[in-house]
């Protein structure tokens, strides 16, 4: 229903329906219009109505600042409408750069959230701060010229997701300042737009032709858009105008190619019109450009930050700040076989399986991820399907899933196997998942432990030693104890020396001496020199001198400092401590700051209170915080407390030395010292754990419980675990179990850590295990 006062004249209706636009660009409704403005709710809803006259100049004033929008342009349309012109302010195209959001400009939102998939919330978004590049310097020096006076175009080149947009939107702010307007040709469909209204546009307007194909390679107004753009440049009456687009390489590169002798030639003024006006975006940040991101991130970008972390060296940071968002909607709106694909891949990433995934691992995995109904509706085809859907790419090139080929690793050849370990064996076809989606799951899906189908695909199809190992220590986390002992001996007969350790200790603990060694040797061969020292521990134990300095010598040869120390420690422990001083040293020459702990340790056992102090220094200054911590501690004793608790302070850099002056003042009596201490360091889980263990001894529970959780969603459950075996000794058996639980499903190495010097709160709860939907596993 047109309405008699805006029907009969265009400016008055211009006028309210950018006031409507300003509403919606800040979601305003009216109420909040009128106290923005300090205006009443009948004024502002006057104003806004098509059967009211003309607002007051003042009212369209108070609602132009209120919207952020050009008072002087709103109190000219008002002029107009008031003196019945008709129009006197010519209709013509865009309207303030002001009023756009850059988003509906198709600037790439970037980062996670709600507006992703919901159509016109584009607004909700925050965009990351603006990295300056070499194209933007030049950009600048346009928009300077048409700003003084001088009509420019330029047309940016580059591949998808490179920051074309976004860096055609910086270049214009300074315009915004001085009132230009923005033109963007969008309807009914931008070809016919452009053409229609090129001829219209006012002087001090920016034209924004983004993916410029769209207009100047439609075969039917293509050629007539680029004379019409061309003609506004020329035209001195027209301007100043500056017309900004976007191209990508292959398009750039078919629009200005020469045609061949004899043929057509069908983009020939789109040729004339790029000639010299086309800047190219580089597709990565160089150094210079990765700096200055960085600095952002460090000041507090989120986003960012967690793009370069993504991106790395090869620093394609725009591209994954543009893709992001994407991938979450593909993995949000999949199919229900790719969808569960997806997962079993952030499954496997997190918890440590390598970047190349095989497709018949993940094929294989899937069957317990889905439903019953959706497992019924697989067709035979449906991982091709599956694999096909998920290599589609998105914004920036990149796909939730993405064919790779893992480069063969060249070493120099050796004559002996035990170096390079096992070759790794690929078997079919292999993906990589994305980083986005990586991170994402890590975070989304940190309480879940895979099903059956995960760890029986993982020992059916995984050969890398490295996986093997990392899936071990993962079910072995979440007391998944029959899968972690099959992973295992998976991961032992493929070379993984960790494994190989863990079963010869194992074997040693049930009396097996020869299996033991038998295992030692196997994890020695492969080049573990920790396995040359429990041999040669072995060997002393049977009164072989001669083949402990034997094997001592090899260790020595061929370990490193970490091995040396090993080697110092078991020299120290049978008394040799001159022979253990020279072991310590040659590691400290190798860097290694534990072995000046280690001889400081000697010294201060020695009575050599100054010799300690001296390697406590020299630890501390290759950055050892247990050190510092051990002078403080020192002067503690002396009962200097105000110099022990300033030297643990010069640890603020190593949050693991202040938790353990919090534990210093809490023993000491200082609780509340204590308390503020471990709260200074709350972005630690390990203080976030002392903060739950102080709170729970408190009796503080509920409060226990949360700084617990949110220690484990930082990757420490320790806290869970440790409050769990307290309730467990206040007789508080269920919520002791339900603590127990959770620790297991966040998976906790310290758990298992505690449990090999004594039984614990697992082994008394589930002496076999859990199975991997959670149930306690039956005796096996």
């Amino acid at each position: 229903m047109h309405d008699e006062h805006d029907s009969q004249d265009p400016a008055l209706t211009e006028l309210r329906e950018r006031l409507r636009g300003g509403m919606a660009r800040l979601r305003l409704n009216q109420t909040d219009l009128a106290k923005r403005a300090g205006l009443g709710r009948t004024t502002v809803s006057e104003a806004l109505s098509p059967v009211k006259p003309a607002p007051s100049p003042k009212t369209v004033a108070a609602l132009a600042r209120a919207l952020k929008l050009p008072v002087e342009e709103f109190r000219e349309l008002r002029r107009s409408a008031v003196e019945g012109t008709g129009g006197g302010v010519q209709s013509v195209p865009g309207r303030s750069i002001s009023e756009w959001d850059p988003h509906d400009l198709e600037v790439h939102p970037a980062g996670p959230g709600d507006a992703a998939s919901g159509p016109g919330r584009s607004g909700a978004r925050t965009m990351p701060r603006y990295v300056r590049r070499e194209h933007d310097r030049v950009l600048a020096g346009l928009v300077e010229d048409v700003a003084a006076g001088q009509s420019r175009a330029v047309v940016l080149v580059g591949g998808s997701s490179t920051g074309k947009t976004r860096a055609c939107w910086e270049a214009v702010q300074p315009l915004a300042a001085q009132g230009w307007r923005l033109w963007h040709p969008f309807d009914p469909t931008r070809a016919q737009d452009a053409l229609e209204d090129l001829p219209r546009v006012a002087p001090r307007t920016v034209v924004w032709l983004n993916e410029a194909q769209h207009y100047l390679g439609d075969r039917v107004a293509g050629e007539r858009i680029a004379a019409a753009v061309h003609r506004l440049l020329v035209t001195v009456e027209f301007g100043p105008v500056l017309v900004l687009g976007t191209l990508w390489p292959e398009y750039a590169a078919l629009y200005t190619a020469l045609p061949s002798p004899g043929g057509g030639d069908p983009y020939s003024r789109v040729r004339e019109l790029l000639a010299g006006r086309v800047l190219t975006v580089p597709e990565s940040f160089d150094a210079r450009a990765l700096a200055a991101a960085a600095a952002l991130a460090e000041g507090g970008d989120r986003l960012l930050a967690d793009a370069l972390g993504r991106a790395g060296a090869e620093g394609r940071v725009t591209q994954d700040l543009a893709g992001a968002p994407e991938l979450l909607n593909r993995y949000r709106h999949a199919s229900p076989a790719a969808a569960a694909v997806l997962e079993v891949a952030m499954d496997a990433r997190r918890l440590g399986v390598g970047l190349h995934l095989s497709q018949a691992f993940l094929a294989d995995a899937t069957a317990d991820y889905l439903t019953d109904t959706d497992y019924d509706q697989l067709t035979d085809d449906w991982a091709e399907q599956a694999f096909a859907e998920l290599a589609a790419p998105v914004h920036g090139k990149q796909a939730p899933l993405r064919s790779t080929t893992p480069r063969t690793r060249r070493r120099p050849p050796v004559p002996s196997p035990a170096v390079n370990g096992p070759a790794r064996s690929i078997a079919g076809p292999m993906v990589r998942l994305a980083d986005y989606l990586e991170q994402h799951g890590r975070t989304s899906r940190r309480h879940f432990c895979p099903p059956a189908s995960f760890w029986h695909a993982a020992h059916t199809h995984l050969t890398d030693p490295d996986d093997l190992g990392n899936l071990t220590q993962a079910a072995e986390n979440r007391q998944r104890l029959q899968w972690a002992h099959s992973l295992r001996h998976r991961a032992a007969d493929r070379g993984n020396t960790k494994a190989l350790l863990l079963l010869a200790l194992m074997r040693t603990e049930a009396g097996d001496r020869q299996g033991a060694e038998a295992f030692y040797r196997q994890a020695a061969d492969h080049g573990d020199s920790n396995a040359l020292l429990r041999l040669a521990q072995m060997r002393e134990q049977d009164g072989d001198r001669d083949g402990v300095e034997a094997l001592y010598r090899q260790a020595t040869e061929h370990g490193t400092a970490y091995t040396l120390c090993g080697l110092a420690l078991m020299r120290e422990e049978a008394g040799d401590r001159d022979g253990a001083e020279v072991l310590y040293r040659q590691a400290a020459d190798q860097g290694d700051s534990d072995a000046l702990f280690r001889l400081a340790l000697m010294r201060e056992e020695a009575g050599d209170r100054d010799g300690a102090e001296a390697f406590y220094r020299q630890a501390a200054d290759h950055g050892n915080p247990d050190a510092l911590f051990r002078l403080a501690q020192m002067r503690e004793q002396d009962g200097d407390r105000d110099g022990a608790e300033a030297l643990a302070r010069q640890t603020a850099d190593y949050p693991d030395a202040l938790v353990h002056l919090a534990v210093m003042m809490e023993r000491a009596g200082d609780r509340d010292g204590a308390e503020a201490l471990a709260r200074q360091t709350a972005d630690y889980p390990d203080a976030l754990v002392h903060l739950a263990v102080m709170m729970e001894r408190a009796g503080d529970r509920d409060g226990a419980e949360a700084l617990a959780r949110q220690a484990a969603d930082h990757g420490n459950a320790d806290g869970l675990f440790r409050l769990a075996e307290m309730r467990e000794q206040d007789g508080d058996r269920v919520g002791a179990e339900a603590l127990a639980r959770q620790t297991a499903d966040h998976g906790n190495p310290n758990a298992l850590y505690r449990l090999v010097e004594e039984p614990g709160i697992f082994t008394r709860l589930w002496p076999n295990g859990l199975d991997p939907d959670g149930t306690p596993t039956s005796p096996w």
